[in-house]
């Protein structure tokens, strides 16, 4: 069964095929565990510095631990889901996993409670993310990868952006004077728990396996590892490493941006939500122009676009300029970049292998992250934010260059498949 969804179309654009309702389906199960997460995450950083008094270095390597925690098990729920032919059920887990993990920020654990608690939220990311994104690639051809992918992440976004604005409204309601706050943070963390649990219940009753994934194969670990001697995909892996650990993580860009302009914690979950919208907006046609053009053209451009938010967030502008500029930006670069990468992967891998292939190059991003935030942190502490962030725009705009000229083959045969295809 297939739901046709309408949207941009360009001259000589490939992705008319309509989206399978697996594709849908798995994008409403993102769109509830996003409203869940992003809750959670719009508020992390003022409740931990603002409420809780952690210093920049502590938050670094507790947002670190958030972004990079999942790398320890990525590979192997890639690996248990091809050997196993059992993407749904690998993923299911690591969405309940994320949903569990809702209950110790309720009962008010301490800040190791809370570390672990997102330690283990983080985990259940990682092991859900290569499997579905398998079963994403599954149900699509070759011609509408970019499309799927741009159907899911636009969906998944609305959950980003709903979730930011359901936290600025329960703050903001529960919140007098600045009085209540933990009472606030508390009902937030109820809620969002809630909609963890829809998000599984759609996953668990109305997602239906894959048909061509039914029975268990014999993969072997090595057959995982040999996917780096693919030369196409080693240096997909690389650069996607290499950018990873010079990208600033959104919680740090908005804390910087919101003290560089005095933004008052109210408001601060609704910076997520800028970059929500424009993500929203953007990640169909964006998808589908990468079907059109080519995939690694398009990703590596999603970086410049980044780079471009850093300066606008450095740059003397008015406030407002300032913040809706970056977070313009920063939607647009997620919509070249997150739900791009994965349709990029996805021609370079055998099916047999589809899990393993996108945890493999998930994990690499996924510790990088991680080491950026770590160091971004230090950072921080040692020069101030605003300095921070130049350093890490000047990486940003040295590694740009650099794996852009390494990604020049395969940005070149990437667009030549499309174009044949």
């Amino acid at each position: 069964m297939y739901i046709s969804i309408e949207g941009w179309r360009g001259q000589g654009a490939i992705s008319t095929s309509p989206v399978s309702r697996s594709v849908v389906l798995l994008g409403i199960t993102s769109l509830l565990t996003d409203v869940s997460a992003e809750m959670v995450v719009a508020i992390l950083p003022i409740f931990l510095i603002g409420t809780l008094g952690v210093s920049p270095i502590a938050f670094g390597v507790i947002d670190g631990l958030y972004q990079g925690a999942s790398a320890i098990v990525r590979l192997a729920s890639g690996y248990v889901a091809d050997r196993w032919r059992a993407p749904k059920g690998v993923a299911l887990f690591g969405y309940s996993l994320s949903m569990v993990a809702r209950i110790p920020l309720i009962l008010g654990a301490g800040l190791s409670g809370i570390a672990g608690a997102l330690f283990v939220d983080r985990v259940g990311k990682g092991i859900r993310t290569a499997p579905r994104d398998a079963m994403i690639a599954d149900a699509s051809t070759s011609e509408n990868l970019g499309k799927s992918f741009g159907v899911h992440r636009a969906l998944d976004t609305a959950g980003a952006l709903a979730g930011p604005i359901v936290a600025f409204g329960l703050l903001a309601w529960l919140t007098v004077d600045g009085a209540n706050k933990l009472a606030a943070f508390n009902a937030i963390f109820v809620v969002s728990l809630l909609f963890a649990i829809a998000g599984v219940a759609v996953l668990g009753l109305l997602v239906a396996a894959p048909k061509s994934n039914t029975a268990a194969v014999a993969i072997k670990a090595r057959d995982c590892v040999a996917l780096l001697r693919r030369s196409d995909y080693r240096r997909l892996t690389i650069a996607a490493g290499v950018l990873g650990l010079v990208s600033v993580s959104d919680a740090f860009l908005y804390l910087t941006i919101a003290q560089h302009n005095d933004i008052a914690d109210t408001w601060f979950p609704l910076m997520f939500v800028g970059t929500a919208v424009t993500y929203l907006v953007l990640a169909i046609p964006v998808g589908k122009l990468a079907d059109r053009v080519g995939r690694v053209r398009v990703w590596l451009s999603g970086y410049a676009l980044m780079l471009m938010a850093y300066v606008v967030a450095l740059a003397s502008l008015p406030r407002v300029a300032t913040v809706i500029g970056c977070l313009i930006l920063l939607g647009a670069a997620y919509s070249a970049t997150d739900g791009v990468l994965s349709a990029a992967i996805a021609p370079l891998v055998n099916a047999e292998v589809m899990s393993s292939g996108m945890a493999l190059v998930q994990t690499v991003i996924a510790l990088a992250k991680f080491a950026s935030s770590v160091m971004f942190g230090v950072a921080w502490t040692v020069w101030g934010p605003q300095f921070a962030l130049a350093i890490f725009a000047a990486l940003l705009a040295i590694a740009l260059v650099g794996v852009t000229l390494m990604m020049r083959g395969t940005s070149q045969r990437d667009n030549a498949q499309v174009v044949s295809a």
